[in-house]
């Protein structure tokens, strides 16, 4: 039995896989966050998620990672994206939808996230269970490391919020806040950036 018990211990020992973040392998995608949006968020106070979402774009100034954009149909009620965000990235791809749901459905935005030939991929997005969650299943489909911002997605409510991250989560979604994707992003307070850069940022 003992001899079983160690053999078991010893299989197991092997059978994880710490999936970690690489600045130099990962996108971040921004995924309408747009002004007219803000309303159906009521899992985050307005002040404070309107703060999160410009810390998500930033970690991709921050980070120097290949960031792209895209909005769903922004000339009408929806709106466009925070200025503080488009102003932060006046050259990254911005795709405007005009009728996709799941952004992974446009050509033209799956055209700029393959065109990075980046493997990893942060994203958040309004609402959690459709823009972010659609867009986390089509990507992990398609072969890519996802995760998932959860300070950067907002919804109606916290049980909306929790079904999403299950589903994304059974998919092999990794669900993370900001703190702990700026850190593993960064992996050591040595690096650039490192501690002088990242403290800055998390205490905006």
């Amino acid at each position: 039995m003992l001899r079983l018990a160690l053999i078991l211990m010893g299989d197991l020992a092997g059978s994880f896989t710490y999936d970690r973040l690489d600045k130099n392998n990962t996108v971040l995608l921004v995924v309408d966050h747009q002004v007219g949006l803000f309303q159906l968020v009521r899992d985050f106070a307005p002040d404070q998620f309107r703060q999160n979402i410009i810390a998500h774009a930033g970690l991709g100034k921050l980070f120097n990672l290949p960031t792209i954009l895209t909005t769903s149909a922004e000339t009408g009620p929806n709106g466009p994206l925070p200025k503080e965000i488009t102003e932060m990235f006046p050259n990254a791809p911005y795709i405007k939808r005009q009728g996709e749901v799941d952004a992974w459905d446009n050509a033209e935005f799956q055209a700029a996230v393959k065109a990075t030939g980046k493997k990893q991929v942060v994203l958040g997005g309004i609402v959690t269970e459709v823009c972010t969650a659609f867009l986390a299943l089509s990507l992990r489909q398609a072969g890519y490391e996802v995760w998932a911002n959860t300070d950067a997605s907002g919804t109606l409510t916290p049980e909306l919020a929790a079904d999403a991250n299950r589903r994304m989560e059974n998919a092999g979604v990794h669900l993370m806040g900001m703190f702990g994707i700026a850190m593993d992003l960064m992996r050591d307070w040595r690096n650039t950036p490192g501690a002088a850069e990242v403290f800055p940022f998390l205490n905006k």
